[in-house]
């Protein structure tokens, strides 16, 4: 009797990240600000965040590359961008003199370490989509607020371009919904 080997045929060599074909600013500061620095942990990785994004897309994309291998892609397309978001991220953390090490730095004093109870993790691939939406507006509500709490216009300018590819998101992702 022959072994059955299960296969995963969907290759993953030629993803490129999803993004906005814009380029994104030079990381700067205008000084160091702690404040600010709190505000871009809790975009880093707090409940709403680069790291929740990047970890719920990957989980999405692992448990789609079976049975739909174009959306399995896709799915990873914007997980890598959503990497290269919090790479931005973590400089800009460090040059306000924060430290990056996962905990997230709200105003009300609490500090909390990322986890993965932020995730949102259905079982259908419709549902998934409907959860990565969600994500993704609330994701830019958040930056947007933080935009408004920000008097650096070299923060603000690297915030106003990751809402582009935020927003470029939502867009792959409503087709990918009405293609399931």
């Amino acid at each position: 009797m022959r072994e059955k080997v299960l296969v995963n045929k969907c290759g993953f060599t030629d993803v490129k990240p999803i993004v906005m074909a814009l380029p994104y600013p030079s990381i700067q500061v205008k000084e160091k600000n702690p404040e600010y620095a709190n505000l871009l942990s809790v975009d880093y990785c707090g409940s709403v965040s680069e790291m929740s994004a990047i970890t719920q897309y990957i989980n999405n994309e692992s448990r789609l590359s079976l049975e739909n291998c174009p959306v399995a892609k896709t799915i990873l397309g914007i997980a890598m961008a959503e990497m290269m978001h919090l790479q931005k991220l973590g400089e800009l953390i460090f040059l306000l003199g924060g430290r990056v090490d996962y905990t997230a730095k709200y105003r009300d004093g609490k500090v909390r370490m990322w986890t993965p109870q932020y995730l949102s993790i259905p079982e259908n691939a419709r549902e998934m989509m409907v959860k990565n939406i969600e994500g993704e507006k609330a994701a830019i509500h958040q930056y947007k607020m933080h935009m408004r709490m920000i008097n650096d216009h070299f923060i603000n300018e690297v915030l106003e371009r990751i809402i582009k590819d935020e927003e470029y998101h939502i867009m792959m992702l409503q087709v990918l919904l009405t293609e399931l």
